[in-house]
């Protein structure tokens, strides 16, 4: 949602600290019979005229020779669509659906897991949706956090993130919780009513540390488990954007939006797209200000992301899939040929270098097992009543895919 532009300064060292005081598996179609019951005489079978009861109806004479043919067509019908069947079980067997003890309007989020206990884990979403699983995501119970519910705001939990038994939750309207026990207990560090945008992304990085970033392109960090946080750019985007009204970046000048999308990479590396989507943004640890880059295509970016081998991906409306060439920034992409029917990719995940899953709108899910060059869709998903937002692997092993109305799929690889 397109927010006014705050051109704020965004403190840093000292005066930044002020800004935080302490404180079912997929069910397939039946498959068919592959014995249809057939009511034979020795020389020839009746074929009853649907509308009638009598045994005066149209009579379908056959010989047993046509009759054994006429059989031997019937069990290779039978086997192909036996196969069909198969492979869309094949298919599906990759994915499970997971019930969730939640109301079907409910946008999940994102998911995170505790390192020292893999089958420990939380998913979030909006309506103040908070769930735990303690059995690899097989079995989700709803958690409440009393600190998230002394005021009367229904928040929207945006992120969550895990560093040993350390983890991090930031939402809308800004809100920051902590734990030290890995979710054993919550508790709530204020955040300042002049910090730039709300928190979209938090990102443990290590004992007391960790990393948030606004959808105003805020960055901040914090050695001190939250206590005190300091700025690492110097400016919000818009304020970047509309001092350097020259940057020759199609819409960046008198920017005011704030970020569509964004996405961080293993290596600390942000991607984000504009509100509009005419172009997109990214940074690198150590530098002062974000970036702005011309979008490769005509049409609007969607999401961006990072690729297991450094490169970028990016979609754009209408579903179309690029992908960057190399690793680390670059504006030179090269689109992948995707069968998308027209629908809108929302996001792509990669499980490996090689295997990657995307995943839009009404339902759609696709792979691809060369780094991206080709992609097969995924029929099983057809039948998904929801849009799939987000793709996200744990590890080689555990995978989900969050949509809203609570749809939460697990790979089951």
């Amino acid at each position: 949602m397109a927010m006014a532009g705050v051109h704020l300064k965004l403190a840093i060292a000292s005066s930044s600290s002020e800004l935080f005081p302490s404180s079912q598996r997929l069910q397939a179609c039946a498959l068919p019979s592959l014995s249809p019951q057939i009511r034979l005489s020795a020389t020839r079978c009746s074929l009853a005229n649907n509308n009638s009861g009598s045994s005066d109806g149209p009579q379908l004479i056959v010989s047993k020779r046509q009759l054994l043919t006429g059989s031997a067509s019937l069990a290779v019908s039978s086997l192909v669509a036996f196969q069909r069947d198969a492979q869309a079980e094949e298919l599906l067997s990759e994915w499970e659906m997971v019930p969730l003890p939640i109301d079907s309007g409910v946008v999940l989020l994102d998911i995170a897991f505790v390192p020292d206990e893999p089958d420990h884990g939380f998913l979030l979403g909006t309506r103040q949706t908070l769930l735990e699983t303690k059995d690899g995501g097989k079995s989700w119970a709803p958690r409440s956090i009393p600190s998230a519910e002394d005021e009367d705001f229904n928040y929207r939990f945006n992120s969550i993130s895990f560093c040993g038994k350390e983890g991090w939750i930031v939402g809308k309207p800004a809100i920051l919780l902590h734990t030290a026990d890995a979710g054993i207990s919550w508790d709530r560090i204020p955040l300042s009513s002049r910090l730039p945008g709300t928190p979209v992304i938090i990102k443990g990085t290590g004992e007391k540390g960790a990393e948030m970033v606004t959808d105003e392109g805020a960055i901040y960090v914090t050695s001190n488990r939250g206590y005190n946080w300091k700025a690492a750019v110097e400016e919000t985007v818009s304020a970047t954007l509309n001092r350097t009204v020259s940057s020759g970046i199609s819409g960046a000048s008198y920017y005011t939006g704030t970020f569509n999308a964004i996405n961080r990479s293993n290596s600390g590396d942000y991607v984000a797209v504009s509100s509009r989507g005419n172009f997109y943004l990214t940074w690198e640890p150590g530098q002062p200000y974000w970036q702005p880059h011309n979008r490769t295509s005509a049409r609007r970016i969607q999401n961006m992301g990072w690729r297991a081998d450094g490169g970028l991906w990016l979609v754009v409306r209408g579903g179309g899939l690029f992908l960057s060439k190399g690793s680390g920034v670059s504006e030179d992409f090269e689109e992948a040929q995707i069968q998308s029917r027209g629908f809108g990719i929302l996001d792509v995940g990669y499980r490996s270098k090689d295997e990657a899953w995307a995943a839009g709108g009404s339902g759609i899910l696709l792979r691809t097992v060369d780094g991206g060059r080709s992609w097969i869709r995924d029929k099983a998903a057809d039948n998904i009543a929801g849009n799939l937002y987000s793709v996200k692997f744990i590890d080689d092993r555990k995978g989900f895919v969050l949509g809203n109305n609570g749809i939460l799929l697990r790979y089951l690889g």
